[in-house]
C-alpha cells in the first residue's frame, strides 16, 4: 500500500513563520492553499495550489535553496490568488513535502527539467498563459526554465545570479574561501563516491542573511525542509556549473522583471545587474522593494512586491 504523503497540514514550522509576516499576509484557515501531488521522473512533487478556472493567467512559483513552496505561497501565491490569479507553488526535489524517487541523486538540472515539465503539464490542462516567479536561486531558475521551455509569457525573479561570475560566487557563498575553494571542491567530489555526501546549506551559503529578523531566522533555520536543509555534493556542483540552454544575449522568450529587496544582505542589486544587462531582445525592468530583506517580511517592500508583480503580469498579452 502507498504510504500517506507528508503534508504542510501536519507541519508546524510554517505556522510559526506566519507570525513574522505583516497582519494582512497571515492566513486564516480559509486562506490556506490546497495541497496536490504531481508525478515526475519517479518523484512525487508537492504543489501548493490556489486553483481558479476563471483566472486569466497561471503563476508558477519557484523557491530557492533556503525556502520551499509553502513560503512562496505565503508572500506571493495567496496574495496573487486574492487578485484573481491561479497560483501553483512547487516544492523542488529535496525541499518541502516533495518525495524524492528511491535512490535518485538530485541535481540542479533536475530542477530545471521539472520546472519545464510542470509548465507543459499545466498547459496540457488548459491553454491559459503561464508566467513564472522565483525567489533567491529560484529567480535564475525562472530564466533557466524559460530558456528551456520557451512557452512562458513572463518571468519575475528576486535575484538573477550568474554563478559563472567569481564575484557572485564570492559574495553569495558563506565566505570567499568557500566561493573560491569549497565550491570547486564540490565539482571534484561530485565525480567520486562522495557525490552523495550532504553539506548543510548554512555552511555553503549566507543563509544567515535569508531574513533580516533574528528571531525569524532561528525559525527558518529550524526547518529541515527549507533553510535548515543539507544538499549533496552532486547538487551543489551542478548548481554552480549549470549553463542555460539560451544565452542571455539570445533570450527572446518573454519580458523579465527583477523585484530587488532594498535591504537584501545576501544578494544585493549589483549581483543581478551583470546578467540582466546582457538581455537585450526583451524588456527588462527592475523594481526596488523598500526596507525588504532577501526573503521579504517587511513593509512597505512586501506589498510593493505584490503590486509590482501584479502590474507586470497584467501588462502581458
Amino acid at each position: 500500500m502507498r504510504h500517506e504523503p507528508m503534508t504542510y497540514a501536519r507541519q508546524t514550522v510554517w505556522r510559526e513563520m506566519q507570525r513574522f509576516l505583516p497582519p494582512d499576509f497571515q492566513w486564516t484557515d480559509d486562506r490556506q492553499p490546497k495541497e496536490e501531488w504531481w508525478g515526475w521522473n519517479g518523484h512525487r512533487l508537492h504543489l501548493d495550489t490556489y486553483r481558479n478556472p476563471q483566472a486569466r493567467m497561471k503563476v508558477i512559483l519557484f523557491h530557492g535553496v533556503g525556502t520551499n513552496g509553502r513560503q512562496m505561497s505565503m508572500v506571493l501565491g495567496e496574495p496573487l490568488a486574492r487578485r484573481g490569479y491561479e497560483t501553483i507553488a512547487v516544492d523542488m526535489p529535496e525541499y518541502g513535502m516533495t518525495e524524492v524517487a528511491a535512490d535518485a541523486l538530485v541535481r540542479y538540472d533536475d530542477w530545471v527539467r521539472a520546472g519545464s515539465a510542470l509548465i507543459d503539464a499545466e498547459l496540457a490542462r488548459d491553454s491559459r498563459p503561464v508566467v513564472l516567479y522565483g525567489l533567491s536561486a529560484g529567480g535564475m531558475l525562472t530564466y533557466h526554465v524559460a530558456a528551456m521551455n520557451k512557452k512562458v509569457k513572463g518571468i519575475v525573479g528576486m535575484t538573477f545570479l550568474d554563478q559563472q561570475l567569481q564575484r557572485v560566487r564570492d559574495e553569495t557563498a558563506l565566505n570567499v574561501p568557500m566561493g573560491r575553494i569549497g565550491l570547486p571542491l564540490t565539482a571534484i567530489a561530485a565525480k567520486t563516491p562522495l557525490k552523495s555526501l550532504r553539506m548543510p546549506m548554512r555552511l555553503a551559503s549566507k543563509m544567515w542573511a535569508l531574513v533580516n529578523d533574528e528571531a525569524a531566522l532561528k525559525v527558518w533555520l529550524s526547518d529541515k525542509r527549507s533553510a535548515g536543509n543539507a544538499m549533496t555534493m552532486a547538487f551543489l556542483s551542478s548548481y554552480v556549473a549549470y549553463r542555460p540552454v539560451v544565452a542571455p544575449e539570445d533570450f527572446e522568450v518573454c519580458p523579465v522583471l527583477l523585484t530587488q529587496p532594498a535591504a537584501d544582505r545576501w544578494t544585493p542589486l549589483h549581483l543581478s545587474e551583470p546578467f540582466l544587462a546582457r538581455i537585450k531582445k526583451v524588456p527588462v525592468t527592475t523594481v526596488m522593494l523598500e526596507n525588504a530583506g532577501h526573503y521579504p517580511l517587511e513593509q512597505p517592500g512586501l506589498s510593493q512586491m505584490v503590486d509590482a508583480i501584479d502590474a507586470f503580469y497584467r501588462g502581458i498579452h
